[in-house]
């Protein structure tokens, strides 16, 4: 009377692994990565950006220069000058050879300044590097 009881196989061991509370929390946290991400990425100095409808966007770099409008520049929201620039190029190129600058330039930024801080840049031993713009939606 007993011994079919114990017997019954229906009742098997549960092997299997729900995975549907792991996927919800999963998402959540992708969404939770989502909405922040973009509030990290913003540069903590403010620069109106010029726009264009062509561009990729890039990753983090290393290598931060920002020109503000109102003529100073700053390398890693660090201030600094163009000698700055080149002794820090210099000293990361030799750390990293394949390191890419981001010029970060205010629109109201001269052109011949852009072009002075990218000399500085290149003169420093880093060969890669990108301007940094806001994509016309």
């Amino acid at each position: 009377m007993g011994s079919s009881q114990w017997n019954n196989n229906d009742e098997g061991a549960i092997s299997d692994i729900n995975v549907v509370p792991l996927v919800d929390i999963i998402l959540v946290v992708l969404i939770i990565f989502m909405v922040t991400a973009p509030m990290i990425m913003k540069p903590s100095i403010p620069v109106n950006l010029p726009k264009a409808s062509s561009g990729e966007s890039s990753e983090k770099t290393p290598f931060t220069i920002t020109m503000a409008g109102d003529g100073r520049m700053f390398l890693n929201d660090k201030e600094t000058d163009l000698a700055g620039i080149l002794t820090a190029a210099q000293s990361e190129a030799q750390k990293n050879p394949e390191v890419q600058a981001v010029i970060s330039a205010d629109k109201e930024v001269a052109h011949g300044k852009v072009v002075s801080v990218m000399d500085a840049v290149k003169q420093g031993g880093i060969k890669k590097f990108a301007i940094s713009i806001d994509k016309n939606k």
